[in-house]
């Protein structure tokens, strides 16, 4: 009797401690086991959602059982995020500001600033002898400088990198652009600057065989060369296209698009507000207009001797000219970009462009074969090309079948294409100054 009370205690006793064993492996080891199979599932309906990184939030702690790993859980979070800031160190580690200075001694000059980079001037008196403005594009800051004032020799020099643009349409602007380059040129010898590029307007006809000199790939110190009309020499590589413009020389200004301007009735079909020059298609056009008494449709008003700058009236009276048309009308000149073209597409006035080549060494290039106006084709121009004003009658009977509805989207659809064309020339320009100067800095 003794004995089986003796077995029947051990039994109980041996039983405690494999309870206790079972009780202490589920505490300890079974909540390990079963977390992955809880995360596969998601979180229990009702349950507050962790945060990222595994950490909870602390309103739900006091409800939740607790985690023994919370602590290694956390020195992880830790150690994954002082990994992320140094890999995020090592690759912005050695990314500098980009910084360039451009000079502007030529017209053109105000439409790069203040058309295609939106750049301010100070002072805005466009009469001042210096004026500045400063701008950044990506990682690239830009600094403007133009005016009589900006003389060689007479301003500091503080940069490495100077984008410089002149005028070459004339012997005379020829002579002078050819002494801002020599001064450049000594710059660059004398190691006060590093990189040069140029924004040339060059001759209608681009004879432009006086910079080739001063070009890098013949000896020289320009290492890019932006060059307007349609030059042979265009590669995009070291030459490239860069548009005319608008005529900022007779002080053109910058639009600003409004609800009239995209959304009134404009009382004309057309316009043409310009010089007739002797046997040129300028002459046809004009005889085309007189028929059929065409010309009443269309604000119409020309001269015959070109004047270099406008009166405040006469200026006012184009733009308003611009504003009240449909269609502007471009006939070549000495050349088949002018700057009507720009200056139509600021008012949301769809160009009708003369479509043909004219007289000079212009032309097709090796990475196109779109002449003339190849940028601009190149870029989608919603515009009307023609290439005999013998088709003018034809596009203006069409136009008058056009209701106001498809007018107005048409304009919006000019306004927004010229917003990106210059938009795109911006980024453009900078991704490739920063390509070669900054790859040539490497080099």
């Amino acid at each position: 009797m003794r004995l089986t009370r003796k077995r029947l205690c051990s039994f109980l006793i041996a039983l405690y401690c494999l309870f206790s064993l079972y009780a202490a492996y589920h505490v300890f080891f079974g909540r390990r086991r079963r977390a992955p199979a809880a995360s596969l599932r998601g979180p229990r309906k009702g349950a507050a959602p962790a945060r990222e990184g595994r950490s909870r939030e602390p309103s739900t702690l006091g409800s939740e059982e607790w985690n023994p790993w919370e602590e290694d859980e956390k020195q992880e979070q830790q150690h994954r995020f002082k990994t992320s800031l140094q890999i995020l160190n090592k690759s912005t580690k050695g990314k500098t500001d980009f910084r360039v200075q451009i000079w502007g001694k030529a017209a053109i000059g105000l439409y790069l600033w203040e058309h295609i980079f939106e750049g301010l001037l100070d002072p805005t008196d466009v009469t001042a002898q210096w004026r500045e403005g400063n701008a950044v594009v990506g990682r690239t800051h830009y600094s403007f400088i133009t005016g009589p004032a900006v003389v060689p020799g007479y301003f500091s020099v503080d940069v490495n990198n100077v984008v410089l643009i002149l005028n070459g349409r004339e012997k005379a602007k020829v002579f002078y652009a050819t002494q801002w380059l020599l001064y450049v040129q000594n710059l660059v010898q004398t190691q006060k600057i590093q990189h040069v590029a140029v924004v040339l307007l060059g001759n209608e006809h681009c004879n432009n065989e006086w910079i080739k000199e001063f070009l890098r790939r013949n000896g020289g110190f320009v290492e890019l060369l932006f060059v307007i009309y349609d030059s042979p020499w265009i590669n995009d590589m070291d030459v490239f296209q860069w548009p005319l413009g608008v005529a900022t020389y007779r002080n053109f200004p910058v639009v600003e698009a409004s609800w009239s301007m995209l959304h009134n009735e404009r009382p004309y079909l057309c316009n043409f507000l310009g010089t007739i020059y002797e046997n040129s298609s300028r002459q046809a056009l004009m005889n085309i207009l007189k028929q059929d008494e065409i010309d009443k449709l269309c604000w119409v008003s020309v001269r015959e001797q070109w004047q270099p700058q406008e009166t405040n009236e006469s200026l006012k009276n184009y733009q308003k000219a611009l504003l009240q048309s449909d269609l502007t009308l471009c006939p070549v000149g000495v050349n088949t970009e002018c700057y009507r073209i720009y200056e139509a597409c600021s008012y949301g006035s769809v160009p009708v462009v003369e479509d043909v080549m004219t007289a000079g060494s212009c032309g097709n290039t090796s990475v196109s074969h779109n002449a003339p106006l190849q940028l601009l084709k190149s870029m989608g121009a919603p515009f009307i090309f023609i290439k005999n004003w013998k088709e003018l009658p034809v596009v203006l009977e069409k136009e008058k079948t056009i209701i106001l509805q498809e007018k107005i989207q048409r304009r919006k659809m000019l306004l927004h294409w010229y917003q990106h064309f210059k938009t795109e020339l911006k980024m453009r320009f900078t991704n490739i100054l920063e390509s070669s100067f900054l790859m040539n800095n490497k080099g």
